[in-house]
């Protein structure tokens, strides 16, 4: 089996991937004040780049190289400063709580290893910080997203996979418009999550 690193360095050098943040994280998350923000499996950083240019200090982890080779790229372009690090996410622990806001966006592990990556991004969230998910539902199977229905997400599973250390504020199936090229076309539901770090584990 090739791994997930290489496998993503190939994708990320051989198509464009979009540059625009992702609509439910503008709307959800744009009204917030910057802080400092993690971005879990930021791929070539499209939301931790908007989210920089908004006064955000932004670390993007990621198992691909080349994606934050690209992100790096673009926030010189652009002028914002951004923090890479290369490695794997779900091997990932947090050494302390210091976020303000964790983004998960559109990684599908499978419930067991999504609630370990989720208790681990909570865990690295000050109290009173958000978390960001969003992923294909199972609806979209064959269209979106990995071709195994368990990796896709509900309502319940997404609340199932969640820490009893947050307060949800929105956990909700949106619609959205396809915005990759090599995408299907049409309107297409995501499973979409905002909650807030209520408390530390003791």
């Amino acid at each position: 089996m090739i791994p997930a690193g290489e496998m993503w360095d190939r994708r990320f050098s051989e198509q464009p991937w979009p540059s625009e943040p992702d609509p439910f994280l503008v709307e959800l998350a744009g009204a917030l004040p910057p802080g400092r923000g993690l971005d879990l499996g930021s791929g070539p950083g499209r939301n931790s780049l908007w989210l920089a240019a908004k006064g955000w200090a932004m670390t993007l982890l990621d198992a691909s190289g080349v994606a934050l080779a690209q992100a790096a790229a673009h926030a010189e372009e652009t002028g914002t400063t951004i923090e890479t690090v290369h490695g794997d996410v779900f091997g990932w622990q947090p050494t302390s709580a210091s976020y303000d806001l964790v983004i998960v966006a559109n990684l599908h592990p499978g419930h067991e290893a999504l609630s370990q990556l989720l208790t681990s991004a909570v865990d690295s969230l000050v109290v009173g910080g958000h978390l960001f998910v969003v992923g294909h539902d199972v609806t979209t199977l064959g269209r979106h997203g990995p071709p195994d229905p368990d990796r896709l997400l509900t309502i319940e599973r997404l609340s199932q996979a969640l820490p009893a250390t947050v307060s949800v504020e929105v956990l909700d199936q949106r619609r959205r418009h396809p915005d990759h090229a090599r995408e299907p076309t049409g309107e297409a539901p995501d499973v979409v999550v905002l909650a807030w770090a209520t408390r530390r584990v003791a």
